[in-house]
C-alpha cells in the first residue's frame, strides 16, 4: 500500500499529519493540550489580523477552503466543541448533532464574513472551554458522548486531545499558504 503521507496532496491537506490519539493520556499530556487551546486564539489572530481580503480569499489548497473560510470553520467547529462537553458533563453519554462543516463553510458568514467575528467568538469560546476543562475531575474527563457520524463513543479527555490537534493543523493550513505565497 502507498504511503500517502508522500504524496503532496497528503501534506497540503494534512500539514501536521492527520489525528492519531494518544496511546495513553496522562495527566501532563492534558495539560499540554489543554495550554494548546489557552493559547491557539492569540495565536490565530497573530498570523491573520493583518491579512487583507484577498489574502484571505485565498485558497490554502487548490479545491480547498479559503483562509476567510478555514478561520470561520475553526469557530463553528470549537463552539460545536464546547457544546459537547456540556452535554456530556451534564448527560449520560448523549447522542451529539452531527454537522455538515463543508456546507456551513459555504454559506455567507463562512465566505464573506469578517473574520473578526469568528476571531472573538473563538477567543471566548476558549476562554470558556479552558475555565471548564481546568476544573474537571479526572473522573468528569472519562465522561462519553456519542458521535452520530460513526456511532463512536468519545472520551472528553480524548476529545481535547482531538481538538488541540484541531487547532494546529489549521494553523499549519494557515501559515504554510502564508508562506507559500510569501506573506510571512
Amino acid at each position: 500500500m502507498k504511503d500517502q503521507s508522500k504524496d503532496p496532496l497528503y501534506k497540503l491537506r494534512f500539514p501536521i499529519g492527520q489525528f492519531s490519539l494518544p496511546k495513553q493520556i496522562t495527566n501532563d499530556l492534558l495539560a499540554k493540550q489543554i495550554n494548546t487551546l489557552d493559547a491557539f486564539p492569540a495565536k490565530l489572530k497573530s498570523l491573520v489580523s493583518h491579512l487583507s481580503d484577498d489574502q484571505l480569499d485565498t485558497a490554502y489548497r487548490s479545491d480547498g477552503w479559503t483562509i476567510r473560510q478555514v478561520i470561520h470553520h475553526v469557530a463553528d467547529s470549537h463552539a460545536h466543541s464546547y457544546i459537547r462537553f456540556k452535554w456530556a458533563l451534564t448527560e449520560d453519554k448523549p447522542v451529539i448533532k452531527y454537522y455538515y462543516e463543508d456546507r456551513w463553510a459555504e454559506l455567507p458568514d463562512g465566505k464573506d464574513g469578517s473574520i473578526d467575528v469568528s476571531l472573538m467568538l473563538l477567543t471566548a469560546i476558549h476562554s470558556k472551554l479552558v475555565t471548564l476543562l481546568k476544573g474537571m475531575t479526572e473522573e468528569e474527563f472519562n465522561c462519553e458522548f456519542i458521535h452520530p457520524e460513526h456511532n463512536k463513543t468519545v472520551k472528553l479527555k480524548e476529545n481535547v486531545c482531538i481538538y488541540a490537534w484541531h487547532c494546529d493543523h489549521h494553523y499549519a493550513h494557515i501559515e504554510n499558504c502564508l508562506k507559500a505565497n510569501s506573506w510571512l
